[in-house]
């Protein structure tokens, strides 16, 4: 029984001329499976109906032989002089094996697809996770950043804390030891000036010897107020110190001098009153002190 060519049984298979040329000249007619394979890997591509332009020979390595001329040259008409037709039965039996061999290749094909889309799934999916574990580890780095510089600035904030205690302690040695001798020791009274304190202009103030502490209440300029018990000898620099300590962020976080006033009769404290102790400046047993913002010189 006489067989189809593979131009003609690819032809048969629904393959166009064009394409079944080709892929049996760039297969070197090594036969009908070779040029399916072909067929179906290049059926997406562009150019695949673009007809050859190099010789057959050129694409090969050699000269084409007779039986390769023959086949491409004679595709439009019967494979060759002589050759028995096939009966439709014998044409239909022959089809009919090339379709379930064109089956067979789309199924493998499918098979290898499918098997590389797992494979580029699972890669997808690994690199995923190695993505999420980078950017996890970014994350835990920032956060492990940021506590790192909470915990140093919190250190500054204690040490700088701890500094302004430590010069209020040295001011209030520093006072102790200047004022903090004997009575025949203390520099000669000075005349008070008038304070808030006496009721009548005809009453004597009282002795300051009398009293050895002296209570300030410091009103500050939000309305709030602090109070304080202070030595009467001690300077009008403590009770400043002690509201610059105190005092909250409206008045500038500590930072920013401030302004001692006395209320009746007003009085601006001015920086040589600072070195006066509270006694000489008529402040004993007590007395009420406005707080202001003081202008950088």
């Amino acid at each position: 029984m006489a067989e189809l060519t593979a131009l003609e049984s690819l032809i048969e298979m629904g393959f166009p001329r064009g394409r079944a040329e080709k892929a049996l000249a760039l297969t070197g007619n090594q036969g009908i499976e070779a040029a399916m394979d072909w067929l179906m890997e290049h059926e997406d591509d562009p150019d695949v109906d673009e007809p050859l332009e190099t010789p057959l020979g050129h694409i090969l390595g050699r000269e084409p032989t007779s039986s390769e001329q023959g086949g491409l040259e004679g595709s439009g008409s019967a494979a060759g002089e002589g050759k028995p037709v096939l009966s439709e039965e014998e044409r239909q039996e022959q089809t009919k094996r090339m379709l379930e061999l064109v089956a067979q290749k789309q199924r493998e094909r499918e098979e290898r697809e499918e098997r590389e889309a797992l494979e580029r799934e699972r890669q997808r999916r690994r690199q995923g996770q190695e993505l999420s574990a980078a950017r996890q580890r970014l994350q835990e780095d920032e956060m492990r950043r940021a506590a790192e510089e909470r915990r140093r600035e919190k250190a500054e904030e204690l040490a700088a804390r701890q500094r302004v205690r430590e010069k209020i302690e040295r001011d209030k040695a520093e006072r102790a030891k200047k004022y903090g001798g004997s009575v025949g020791s203390q520099p000669p009274p000075v005349a008070p000036e008038p304070g808030p304190v006496p009721s009548s202009p005809s009453q004597e103030p009282p002795t300051k010897r009398e009293y050895d502490q002296c209570r300030i209440q410091v009103r500050l300029p939000d309305g709030t107020s602090l109070t304080q018990t202070f030595r009467a000898r001690e300077q009008l620099a403590a009770v400043r110190l002690y509201v610059e300590l105190h005092r909250g962020e409206e008045l500038g976080g500590g930072q920013d001098p401030v302004q001692l006033l006395s209320g009746f009769p007003r009085r601006a404290f001015s920086e040589a009153d600072m070195e006066r102790p509270l006694q000489e400046l008529g402040l004993v047993p007590s007395a009420v002190l406005i707080v202001a913002k003081k202008c950088p010189s």
